[in-house]
């Protein structure tokens, strides 16, 4: 069932909430989260969304964004802009990952209060629970234990995001809303080898691969052209599985690098899902949202005896996989047949994180693109969009 038909069926939805002439702004269009959005909106029947590049408005900049909503009249917001990258990234740019991600949510958040903005998503990430919190996550083990170091400047932005948003409700009357998604892929995505996250690295890895293997070197230059630059180290792996008797096997292996043991596990949503999750919650009336958030009976609080209640729903698929089987399917959709080698040197991040999605399950949304599949339409898309 589309959003369209949720948002405009639903005889208990309230005055203030979405409807298929709101305005409403997704921050962060250009992105793989909010580019998913903007689509899923004008195929659910939207017709007003505002969008603004980053050179039309610095998200950072707190008097861009306040003259910003002064100037536009906005219903809603949908806040997926963000900076973000995978592990290399985080660990290479701590601070750039907590102050641009504070003061982008930051400035939003208040400017939108500021100009009576009552409604507005924000997206957090599942980074923002404990390294080793119980499996699976539940939102209730928020601030539960230590993060994990690779990437706590970008978590501690995060929980700072829902915190905000929080406060707001709470002081203010706002019907701000939070949703933290698992690790996401599709189209959009980065597939910067230095920056992005595991499945759009893996599968650019695979693809060169097996460029190389084919000697399809103008191929490869024509990938770097569009996509990025290849460091180093992987031109060198792709020049020892194109020539692998000419090479130095024993420094350069003929085979694919991948960064740790691959014993990790890893959930897995595709962005189209994630959006349909977004309008699914943003267009659901406050009493049902609201009733979501506290807890059952059974998950009351030992000390008080009261039920918690949580701001926020987990997004994700409710399954995961190791990293090393993760690579196997894309390896398989690629069409690459060559070796893998785990470079154990390298940090493997988090073990597990899956997460706990009975909250929004129990309002009736599920996600329904296959890992297999979504894999599949997110390489064909890459071919398409990068033409190698």
């Amino acid at each position: 069932m589309s959003s369209k038909t949720t948002a405009a069926s639903n005889p208990s939805a309230d005055s203030k909430n979405l409807s298929f002439d709101s305005r409403i702004y997704v921050a962060g269009h250009n992105g793989m989260v909010g580019s998913a959005v903007v689509r899923y909106l004008k195929n659910s029947g939207y017709t007003h969304i505002i969008t603004r590049t980053r050179s039309e408005l610095d998200l950072t900049v707190q008097p861009a964004v306040r003259d910003f909503f002064r100037n536009e009249r906005v219903d809603a917001v949908i806040l997926a802009a963000a900076r973000v990258g995978g592990i290399y990234a985080n660990s290479a740019y701590p601070a750039d990952f907590i102050y641009q991600n504070l003061m982008i949510q930051s400035n939003v958040i208040h400017a939108a209060f500021r100009a009576g903005v009552e409604r507005l998503l924000f997206l957090g990430s599942s980074c923002i629970y404990p390294k080793h919190a119980p499996q699976p996550m539940r939102e209730e083990y928020l601030l539960s234990g230590p993060l994990e170091p690779t990437n706590e400047p970008y978590a501690v932005a995060k929980i700072a995001g829902i915190k905000l948003c929080e406060s707001y409700n709470r002081q203010h009357g706002t019907r701000y809303r939070c949703v933290m998604p698992t690790n996401l892929y599709g189209p959009n995505d980065s597939f910067d080898l230095e920056t992005s996250h595991v499945l759009p690295a893996v599968l650019r890895k695979f693809h060169l691969a097996k460029l190389a293997a084919q000697r399809d070197w103008s191929g490869i230059e024509l990938d770097q052209k569009h996509v990025g630059r290849i460091p180093g180290d992987i031109h060198a792996s792709l020049q020892a599985i194109s020539d692998p008797d000419h090479s130095n096997s024993a420094q350069v292996p003929p085979a694919v690098r991948l960064w740790g043991s691959g014993s990790p596990k890893r959930e897995l949503l595709h962005v189209d899902d994630m959006a349909s999750a977004c309008v699914f919650l943003m267009s659901l009336p406050d009493v049902q949202y609201e009733a979501a958030q506290i807890s059952t009976a059974s998950e009351q609080d030992s000390k008080t005896g009261t039920a918690p209640t949580v701001s926020f729903f987990n997004i994700g698929s409710g399954s995961d996989l190791m990293i090393k089987e993760l690579a196997e399917i894309v390896k398989s959709e690629v069409g690459y047949t060559g070796e893998v080698f785990w470079d154990r040197s390298k940090p493997d991040g988090t073990p597990q994180k899956l997460l706990d999605i009975s909250r929004i399950e129990h309002l009736g949304w599920r996600p329904k693109i296959s890992l297999q599949d979504g894999i599949r339409k997110t390489y064909r898309w890459y071919r398409a969009q990068f033409g190698s």
